[in-house]
């Protein structure tokens, strides 16, 4: 598999640390993969968010939510997640800092497509993503 990308989204104000750490791990696992991280790393005014994620997200081969406690409240993961459907880009979540398959999900994301955070797991879920939506038609290209 070529390098895929990945958006990598979370609920910053509870999970960045998280989202860092993961990051960081994907860059130094032994999984064949490499991660690029193309999620928004500043605050930006609404409109200008929603298309620059958008941009991103549509560029990327996959959303990865990470999938913390507090995701009742995180609206603009759910639209992340709404915006990669509507683009065709394939999604699923990783559990960290102690969620667990009771803890909420943000709208959108199937419980099925959850995993834990363990590298062999996260490998496999990338390479079947990378058969899944958008892909099909650029898998060709890897």
């Amino acid at each position: 598999m070529a390098d895929p990308r990945a958006f990598i989204s979370c609920e910053f104000d509870h999970d960045e640390a998280a989202r860092n750490l993961f990051v960081r791990q994907s860059k130094h696992s032994k999984t064949p993969f490499n991660i690029e991280d193309w999620s928004s790393k500043q605050t930006w005014p609404q409109s200008q968010w929603e298309k620059l994620i958008k941009d991103k997200i549509n560029r990327c081969h996959m959303v990865i939510v990470l999938v913390g406690k507090h995701m009742a409240s995180a609206s603009g993961v759910a639209k992340e997640i709404k915006w990669a459907k509507e683009q065709d880009v394939p999604v699923f979540g990783v559990y960290v800092n102690d969620a667990t398959s009771s803890s909420t999900l943000p709208e959108g994301l199937a419980r099925s497509r959850v995993i834990p955070w363990e590298w062999d797991k996260i490998a496999s879920m990338i390479d079947q993503v990378m058969t899944e939506g958008k892909n099909k038609s650029v898998k060709s290209f890897f």
